[in-house]
């Protein structure tokens, strides 16, 4: 029974590592693609206030 316990060891800790491995390499495209949104509208923003004359 012990040797069955010392397997499980290795055995749990590659299934983990298959997961997280999973988890780390999925697909984030979806979240960039709003982040880049709103880092533009952000730029739109910031030449809108420097277009009025504003020296900062």
């Amino acid at each position: 029974m012990a040797a069955l316990a010392w397997l499980l060891i290795p055995l749990s800790a590659a299934v983990g590592a298959a997961i997280w491995g999973g988890w780390a390499a999925r697909s984030r495209t979806t979240e960039d693609i709003a982040e880049l949104d709103g880092y533009a509208r952000f730029r739109d923003a910031m030449d809108r206030v420097h277009s009025r004359g504003r020296s900062v």
